[in-house]
């Protein structure tokens, strides 16, 4: 008979037991030894239906295609920018990928993209030898202008962002900023008040911290209405820069 040892968001240790029995399947970060799936790795179980996987806690980002990110631009060559995309791989940014306008071969870049601009982007293509194509090709692709950017580990973006969007919604709702969030755990928000947008900042690494624990989303939604006074709702976006899956 089929056994579940750990439960949802238990933290699991490499080679620890997680199921006993062939009902449960083994999903990332986890292995089938005999009848018994077990933890590849350190993070959180999660269990959905009969798959289970576990969430690491730390890791760096790796590149996919798709993803939205937010980087900057480390390099300026004659074929466009070359971009710190928080990885261990930088990106490219062909002068075809970055605008509509026709660039004259020899033109000044800058006056797209300079030296230390952010810009949020789509990965278009990762090459086996992990080359990185991107555009600013799309809705709300753009260089960010203002505000500032803060890093998180790339695990802790699913629950920054929250299902749909709630989560960050909630924070931009409490706080009047505006946040967007990359793929690769880099986060840019502008507020309009100062001590807003440093509340949003205070509730971003809040969240990171705490992402294991569970009852998160009631937690940061109290905090949140202690620090502003007011009564938040939760929401969900739909069709935002940040609403990454």
């Amino acid at each position: 008979m089929s056994k579940l040892l750990v439960k949802d968001k238990d933290i699991a240790v490499p080679g620890e037991a997680l199921a006993e029995g062939m009902d449960y399947l083994p999903g990332n970060g986890t292995y089938r030894e005999g009848d018994n799936i077990h933890a590849a790795r350190l993070g959180l179980v999660n269990v959905d239906g009969r798959a289970i996987k576990i969430v690491p806690l730390t890791g760096r980002y790796l590149p996919k295609r798709g993803d939205t990110i937010i980087v900057k631009v480390q390099e300026i060559v004659m074929s466009g920018w070359i971009l710190d995309t928080n990885s261990a791989y930088t990106a490219m940014l062909n002068m075809k990928d970055a605008t509509s306008e026709f660039i004259q071969k020899g033109s000044d870049l800058t006056q797209y993209f300079s030296f230390g601009d952010y810009i949020i982007c789509k990965i278009v293509n990762v090459t086996t030898q992990m080359l990185i194509d991107v555009t600013t090709k799309g809705p709300g692709l753009r260089k960010l202008r203002g505000g500032r950017v803060i890093k998180v580990n790339t695990n802790k973006v699913p629950r920054i962002i929250g299902k749909k969007g709630s989560m960050v919604s909630m924070i931009k709702q409490a706080t009047g900023s505006r946040i967007i969030v990359g793929q690769n755990g880099v986060i840019w928000l502008e507020g309009e008040d100062p001590k807003m947008e440093l509340l949003a900042v205070e509730t971003i690494n809040k969240i990171a911290e705490e992402s294991h624990i569970a009852g998160l989303t009631d937690r940061i939604k109290e905090f949140l209405e202690q620090q502003t006074g007011k009564q938040i709702e939760l929401r969900t976006e739909e069709g935002e820069p940040n609403d990454v899956q």
